[in-house]
């Protein structure tokens, strides 16, 4: 930023009403559980929940799974969401830890008005601050917030192994944050309380292992440097409804999932893989090679168009 590059890239440029939102995760999933709930209430001769069992184990049986969780069932799919974070997961066919953590909170900021989001790349990693318009909404009487004082989610990624955080107060986090951000960005003027997590590539090579279906972090856990990682997970979930709708063959269904998903999947795998490494590379020349790629990425608004088209919808 100032002799930096910067790309810049509006919902106005991309013929959408929105870039992307930024939502609580408990408000997400509660809408969500309040539908399936909804749903078991209308036929309960058909759906059933149970929430609280820890599955200890999943076995191929013939044609289904069978779930171990206090008692042993036989399903005809099952689906593993439950992906967990990259500290506690056991390592799949395509792994590579960045030594990096994430803290992720939220923080008010002084500047321009609501909805704009903004990332610099350092040398320890990505720095985010997305705009909570719906907590703005939701807090329109609170004195902290004004025309002028906006709540944001934060997305600090720092070196794991120097990891200055935890050693930090929140007036310190809030100097060494203002330092490091745009001028653009306007002026954090408080911070919430931080949580951190260990960063890593961990991704299966197939969504598909016989009736069992692997989808979101279960599938692949990313680095937050371009946010996909919920993007994809949710792009994933519809491919599957929409290819069990299509047909009572659950087989071919899945088939249909594995192919579908493939492109995206790995498009985005590996987009976010190079992000995050290529921006910590040190080596003569890299950086100068890293401006003049963005720059001509911001002079290209087609090429922009269409990176902005892949973050938002998928390869399609």
């Amino acid at each position: 930023w100032g002799a930096e590059v910067a790309v810049r890239l509006s919902a106005a440029e991309q013929g959408v009403p929105l870039l992307g939102a930024v939502v609580a995760y408990g408000r997400l999933v509660g809408a969500l559980q309040n539908a399936w709930f909804a749903a078991v209430e209308r036929a309960p001769d058909r759906l059933a929940s149970r929430f609280g069992a820890e599955v200890a184990a999943l076995k191929d049986a013939s044609g289904g799974v069978e779930v171990d969780a206090g008692t042993a069932d036989c399903h005809d799919l099952v689906v593993v969401a439950e992906g967990g974070v990259f500290a506690t997961q056991a390592r799949k066919a395509l792994t590579h830890d960045y030594r990096q953590r994430a803290w992720v909170g939220t923080v008010v900021r002084e500047g321009q008005g609501p909805g704009t989001a903004f990332e610099r790349f350092t040398r320890q990693g990505p720095l985010a601050l997305l705009p909570l318009r719906g907590a703005e909404r939701a807090t329109s009487d609170d004195a902290r917030y004004s025309a002028d004082r906006h709540p944001m989610a934060l997305v600090w990624c720092t070196p794991a192994g120097d990891d200055p955080v935890p050693t930090l107060d929140d007036r310190q986090r809030l100097a060494v944050l203002n330092s490091l951000l745009p001028v653009a960005a306007g002026r954090l003027v408080e911070i919430g309380p931080l949580k951190g997590f260990d960063l890593g590539l961990n991704a299966e090579g197939s969504l598909v292992r016989g009736r069992q279906v692997r989808i979101g972090n279960a599938a692949q856990t990313l680095h937050p440097v371009a946010g996909q990682g919920l993007n994809l997970g949710l792009r994933d979930a519809l491919t599957l409804v929409q290819a069990l709708q299509r047909t009572e063959d659950i087989d071919a269904a899945l088939r249909r999932v594995e192919w579908a998903r493939a492109p995206d999947r790995w498009a985005l795998i590996a987009t976010t893989d190079f992000l995050a490494r290529s921006f910590t590379w040190r080596a003569p020349g890299v950086a100068a090679a890293r401006g003049l790629a963005l720059a001509a990425l911001q002079s290209l608004p087609p090429l922009k168009r269409a990176l902005a088209h892949h973050m938002m919808f998928g390869r399609r």
